[in-house]
């Protein structure tokens, strides 16, 4: 009779002394949270608190539009565009800051840096897609744009060229490549001589806008 009752004495015994073994190496089923986690890293505060931060990130916006102006990543098209939601960006930061004084507040820095961030997002979106692609011309028309584009392509990295210039200078590119690329069209992907000469004329009035917007800046970004 006592051997029984000794055996399940001695059973509830070593469960006992094994209950919390088992609870300290008992690990979560798949799918299942652990009961005990490690505190999370705090994330860092969006949007940053500091001018400085506000304005490296519009500089580095810049260079990547440069860039794709370089290389051919932007068309005309798309390059005008960003630098006009650019330019209308710089003029809210600035009547901001006439309203304070000089100084941007906590609000005006979260709604500036907001749009930095979707204007960021454009870029990569331009820059990726499959219509961003440099128009193929050939000859001295050709060379002529390439190098234009290049200047300006200079003229934004350097600070030379501001958003509103670099603006009006793509549209005109733009519009100047539209033009090519409907008078190739009407003979059969060719330019006629008269073309080539009317074309080459308005580069030569758009190489003299960029020498004069590029030098009407006083204090270039070094």
């Amino acid at each position: 009779m006592t051997n029984p009752l000794k055996t399940t004495l001695l059973s509830a015994t070593l469960m006992a002394l094994m209950l919390p073994a088992a609870a300290q190496t008992t690990t979560a089923q798949p799918g299942t949270a652990p009961t005990q986690t490690a505190p999370s890293q705090p994330t860092s505060p969006v949007p940053p608190n500091s001018a400085e931060s506000i304005q490296q990130h519009r500089e580095n916006q810049k260079d990547r539009i440069a860039n794709g102006i370089a290389n051919g990543s932007l068309t005309t098209k798309e390059s005008g565009q960003l630098e006009k939601q650019e330019s209308n960006l710089n003029q809210e930061e600035s009547n901001m800051r006439k309203e304070d004084n000089g100084h941007l507040t906590t609000a005006d820095k979260a709604a500036l840096r907001q749009q930095q961030n979707q204007l960021s997002n454009q870029i990569y979106k331009d820059k990726h897609n499959a219509a961003s692609e440099k128009m193929n011309m050939t000859g001295k028309v050709g060379q002529t744009q390439d190098q234009q584009q290049q200047r300006i392509a200079n003229g934004v990295k350097n600070g030379q060229l501001d958003a509103a210039q670099t603006s009006n200078l793509e549209n005109k590119e733009n519009s100047l490549d539209r033009e090519v690329a409907q008078d190739r069209k009407a003979n059969g992907g060719h330019l006629t001589q008269q073309e080539k000469n009317q074309v080459k004329a308005q580069q030569n009035k758009l190489s003299k806008q960029i020498y004069k917007d590029k030098h009407s800046n006083p204090s270039p970004r070094r």
